[in-house]
This record gives C-alpha cells, sequence and structure tokens, in this order.
C-alpha cells in the first residue's frame, strides 16, 4: 500500500481558452506536463486521483486509473468544480493556468475578415478560480502555483507571498517562464508562512517534493498550517 492509500487528491492541469467568437479564442501558454507529472506521482503512492485538464493538454492515459475530466472555458472550469462541491478531497493541486482575462463580449459566429478592417476587444477579468477552490473545500491541503514571466527572484517571490495571503493556499509553488526549457523548470516552493521550503529543477522534482510535503502535512492532526521539508 501506498503512503497516500486512501487519499482522494483532485489535480487540475493544462490552460483554459476563452472565445473571442465561435471559432477564435486566446488561451494561456500551459502544456500540462507539470499536472501530469504530479497526478502520477500521487497516484504511484496510493492516492485516488481526479485529474481535471484543460482541451489538448497533456494528460495520463484511460488506462493509468485516474478519473478524468475535460474542460475548454473557464466557465467550464468553474462548473466542474461546482459539480465536484459534494466530495471530499484530502489535497487539491491547482496547476491550471486559468485564463485571467476574458474578452467582454464575445461575439457570435465568425467575424469576417472581409467585412471589418479592425476588431477591438475589451479583456475584464474573469474569477480567481483558486479563491472559489478554497471557499469549496476549506479544509483541504491546498497547493496553488505562481507564473510570472522575466520578473527578478524578489519580484517573484513577494507576488506569491502576496497570493498565497489571497487564497489561503497551504503551498505554493513560485515560476518564471523565462527560467523554463523542455529539460529544466526551475522553481520555489513556499509554505503558508511565506518561507521558501525548497529550491527545485525539474518537473518531476516539483512533483516529488510536493507530494512528500503533502504526505507530512496528512500525517499531521488536523489541517497544518504551515507546511515543511520533512
Amino acid at each position: 500500500m501506498g503512503t497516500l492509500s486512501g487519499k482522494k487528491i483532485l489535480v487540475t492541469s493544462g490552460p483554459t481558452r476563452v472565445p473571442l467568437d465561435d471559432v477564435r479564442f486566446i488561451s494561456s501558454r500551459s502544456s500540462g506536463r507539470l499536472g501530469m507529472e504530479i497526478a502520477r506521482e500521487l497516484l504511484a503512492h496510493g492516492s485516488a486521483v481526479t485529474f481535471l485538464y484543460g482541451a489538448d493538454s497533456m494528460r495520463p492515459d484511460p488506462d493509468e486509473g485516474m478519473r478524468l475530466i475535460e474542460v475548454e472555458t473557464v466557465d467550464e472550469l468553474i462548473r466542474a468544480l461546482e459539480g465536484l462541491r459534494g466530495e471530499k478531497f484530502d489535497a487539491i493541486f491547482h496547476a491550471m493556468a486559468v485564463s485571467d482575462f476574458a474578452p467582454e463580449d464575445p461575439r457570435k459566429g465568425k467575424v469576417s475578415t472581409q467585412e471589418e478592417e479592425a476588431w477591438e476587444i475589451r479583456l475584464v477579468r474573469t474569477p480567481k478560480v483558486i479563491k472559489l477552490i478554497r471557499g469549496i473545500w476549506p479544509d483541504s491541503i491546498l497547493v496553488g502555483f505562481k507564473l510570472e514571466a522575466g520578473q527578478s527572484r524578489e519580484v517573484l517571490l513577494e507576488r506569491s507571498r502576496e497570493l498565497i495571503s489571497s487564497s489561503g493556499a497551504d503551498l505554493l509553488v513560485a515560476n518564471d517562464l523565462t527560467e523554463i526549457t523542455a529539460d529544466r523548470h526551475p522553481a520555489y516552493i513556499i509554505s503558508k508562512t511565506g518561507e521558501v521550503v525548497e529550491v527545485v529543477h525539474t518537473k518531476k522534482e516539483i512533483a516529488a517534493r510536493l507530494v512528500k510535503l503533502t504526505e507530512a502535512g496528512l500525517a499531521a492532526p488536523g489541517t497544518p498550517s504551515d507546511l515543511r521539508s520533512p
């Protein structure tokens, strides 16, 4: 039996899309590979994994033993989470790259390039899904992710700590897009108190350390206020 045997864990992964019209969309840049690595690591430790993933992103094969739920838009993601409201999850890894902005007024049909010389689009904020997750599952261990691009370490950590404070996450993975390559994924794992508890360098290492920290948190009585490396 694995160290997480009997534990139910939700993983969100990949991008969401927001429609411009019935043909076109904009999306966040995410392959879903990190979420898939985390899900496989959790499964290897015996947990029952629900994997909620964005359209066309990487996902485990159905025969790997996870429950798979595909969504495309932010609205579909929110409906899927609401549909899971009645279920208890011991931990939630919210690795999905949710679109932070969406067109205020998406067009119906297909916008014709023959009829329009320009197309002005006003983007408005979408709901902060990590806060919705915390509201639905207040007692679950919640792992969030913060991606920046071209920022200093100090700015990355400062913005990550702000997200921890506003979302109620127990752990947060902070990373910068400009440092990520095919075989490297440098990141900081930050505790609820804002302390950097791990510095990791690949997706597999991120997954392994997060699962170890989650194991320690679930082994402690109650919901831990600060998850640290064992």
